[in-house]
């Protein structure tokens, strides 16, 4: 049997007056309690909490300044009941969608965050937050399974309009993946011109897409089939050069939830815990105080139970 499905659209004025307290209230419910199944949402609220997104990343710049203190999430991919976990934390380097079963429940809920709290929540832009690859590894399937594909075609369409990268006290430089043979200067990321599509090749690419790899010198040709892996020389001459002391980035799953490279001037966040039932990861999220120490807490991997370790400084880089 076809399916039915609602065309109607919300109007300016429904959107003009649409709030997200009772799509975060809904959304917020279920928390402390065991999820089985999708969280019921409306198609309108979605529309309206896309809308209203939008218009908040339009006026956001390509590459956020943000002051510390602050905290920083790495990917999450749909595991909603952890993002629950982390809702004091403010900052988020993107891979919120696919994989997971609940792409939607995290996509839509840090929409409505941040629509209501649009200068206390950031959220970057990650690789998987575009249409070719949300095609394939879940979000699309889950949007048109719920819904329809109109909806996951307007959750592209505000992907596109993420920002790339953020700058915490302009100490700190934080993005999804990672460096860029083409990130010559800050502005370069700033003059990038939004909405965009993920491209094959540059900077806006390398930025969702490339790794750092030990062993490396300079830069060289990423297993991903896209971008590229680059050394611990590259990170220093980029802290250096831009007079950085830090390069928070997320992108690839690590076995404690977070693991530094290139002497601890660069570190890698991943705040999906036992990823996909299938690694026994930690989950990691990173703190930042406004004296610059940083700091991290541990969501331990369990099946029937997962528990936070205290946090461990490392670094003060005030």
């Amino acid at each position: 049997m076809k399916r039915l499905v609602n065309k109607t659209e919300p109007t300016p004025e429904q959107i003009d007056k649409w709030t997200p307290d009772s799509l975060i209230d809904q959304l917020l419910a279920v928390k402390g309690k065991p999820i089985t199944k999708p969280v019921p949402m409306q198609e309108a609220d979605i529309k309206c909490c896309i809308v209203k997104l939008k218009k908040i990343l339009e006026g956001e710049p390509s590459l956020l300044n943000v002051d510390a203190p602050c905290k920083i999430v790495g990917d999450i991919h749909g595991q909603y009941p952890d993002l629950l976990r982390l809702l004091d934390y403010i900052f988020f380097l993107g891979d919120y969608v696919d994989r997971g079963a609940y792409g939607m429940e995290c996509m839509v809920l840090l929409s409505a965050l941040k629509v209501k709290f649009p200068d206390k929540i950031y959220l970057l832009r990650g690789n998987h937050e575009c249409a070719p690859i949300s095609r394939i590894y879940g979000f699309y399937d889950e949007v048109k399974r719920r819904f329809n594909v109109k909806l996951w075609k307007s959750f592209c369409d505000m992907f596109n309009l993420l920002p790339l990268a953020a700058t915490i006290d302009e100490k700190i430089f934080c993005v999804h993946a990672g460096l860029s043979p083409d990130l010559t200067s800050m502005s370069a990321i700033n003059n990038v011109k939004r909405p965009i599509e993920v491209p094959e090749e540059g900077l806006v690419c390398d930025l969702l897409w490339s790794d750092p790899e030990p062993g490396v010198t300079g830069w060289a040709e990423n297993d991903r089939g896209v971008s590229y892996t680059f050394g611990a020389d590259v990170v220093q001459d980029f802290l250096e050069k831009f007079d950085y002391d830090l390069v928070v980035r997320a992108h690839q799953v690590v076995e404690d939830g977070y693991e530094f490279f290139a002497q601890r001037q660069m570190v890698t966040i991943f705040s999906a815990p036992h990823y996909c039932g299938e690694f026994d990861n930690a989950g990691a999220m990173m703190s930042i105080r406004d004296d610059l120490m940083c700091s991290f807490q541990l969501l331990k991997p369990s099946i029937k139970k997962k528990s936070w370790v205290p946090s461990l400084s490392f670094a003060n880089f005030r």
